[in-house]
C-alpha cells in the first residue's frame, strides 16, 4: 500500500496548496490512500464541515486533527456525522467524534489510521500508549488489516521517537506533528515501522509556524501575549511523507519526505 500524509494545514495558503496537489498526489505519486492533517485549517485554529467536505470531495481520504479540534464549535456534530475524520484517541470518550477509524480501498485492502496526543508540555491527556494498546487488541498487523498508521500530535521529540520504537513492528507508520517544522529523521525503524518526528507543516514558510512574525516576536521580546496570532497569508509550501509498505506483512519499505509548492 501506498499512503501520503498531509503536514499540519495551516489557514488558507495551507489549505490552497494542499487542494491544488491532491490530484497531483494520487495520479504522480501513485497514493492509494491520502491523509490529511486539518488541524489548523480554519484561520490556523481548528476546521470547519466546510473545510473538511471540500478536502474530501478533491480528494482526500481520511482527515486527521490534533488538540484544536473542538476550536470551531461547528465541527462538534460534524466528527459525529463524518466516518473519514478523527480526533485524537486518548481524551474522555464523552466527546464527540472517534480517536480512529478503518478506511476501505477499493481494492478491499484496508487502513486503519489512530491519531493520539502527547502528553509532554501540552494539556493533560489521558495515557496515549494505553489508548493505543487497547485499539491494537482488536486489530494485527498482517492479519486482519493491512495497515496501520499512528499520528502522535505533541511537544516533545522524545515522546514522539519513544512511541515510536515502543510501536515498532506493530504498525505501519509512526508520524509525528504539531511543531509545524519538518524534521530530517525519516526512517524505517529496525523492526519495519516507517518513522519521522515532525511531518512539517502545509502553508505559508515564510511565517513563524504558519503564522504572521509580529505577534510571535512580541511574545519573545516583550512577554506581551494578549496580541492575537495571525494566519500568515503568502504562498503556500506542502510538507508531507510517503509510505511504501508490504502487502502481506504491513511493514514499511520505505518512507519518502515530500515538499511540493
Amino acid at each position: 500500500m501506498r499512503i501520503f500524509y498531509c503536514g499540519d494545514v495551516v489557514a488558507r495558503s495551507g489549505r490552497e496548496v494542499v487542494s491544488k496537489n491532491l490530484a497531483r498526489i494520487r495520479s504522480e505519486l501513485k497514493a492509494d490512500v491520502i491523509l490529511v492533517n486539518v488541524e489548523n485549517s480554519a484561520h490556523g485554529f481548528g476546521v470547519t464541515p466546510g473545510i473538511c467536505r471540500d478536502f474530501i470531495a478533491k480528494g482526500a481520504d481520511v482527515l486527521i486533527t490534533g488538540n484544536h479540534f473542538l476550536n470551531q464549535r461547528e465541527i462538534i456534530s460534524y466528527l459525529q456525522e463524518c466516518p473519514v475524520i478523527i480526533r485524537p484517541a486518548n481524551i474522555p470518550e464523552e466527546n464527540s467524534g472517534r480517536g480512529f477509524t478503518v478506511f476501505e480501498l477499493a481494492d478491499g485492502r484496508k487502513i486503519l489510521v489512530i491519531q493520539v496526543l502527547g502528553r509532554l508540555f501540552m494539556e493533560a491527556v489521558d495515557c496515549p500508549v494505553q489508548a493505543i494498546d487497547k485499539i491494537l487488541k482488536s486489530y494485527v498487523l498482517g492479519k486482519n488489516i493491512d495497515a496501520i498508521f499512528v499520528d502522535i500530535h505533541a511537544e516533545a521529540t522524545s515522546e514522539k521517537l519513544s512511541l515510536g520504537y515502543y510501536l515498532d513492528g506493530r504498525v505501519s507508520c509512526v508520524a509525528g506533528t504539531h511543531t509545524h517544522v519538518p524534521t530530517a529523521d525519516a526512517r524505517v525503524l529496525p523492526l519495519g515501522t516507517a518513522y519521522i518526528t515532525d511531518v512539517g507543516m502545509c502553508g505559508d514558510y515564510d511565517s513563524i509556524l504558519g503564522f504572521t512574525k509580529e505577534a510571535p516576536i512580541n511574545r519573545l521580546r516583550r512577554r506581551f501575549t494578549a496580541e492575537r496570532l495571525e494566519p500568515a497569508n503568502g504562498s503556500g509550501t506542502l510538507y508531507g511523507i510517503l509510505i511504501d509498505t508490504d502487502d502481506k506483512t504491513g511493514l514499511a519499505k520505505s518512507i519518502t519526505q515530500i515538499k511540493m509548492d
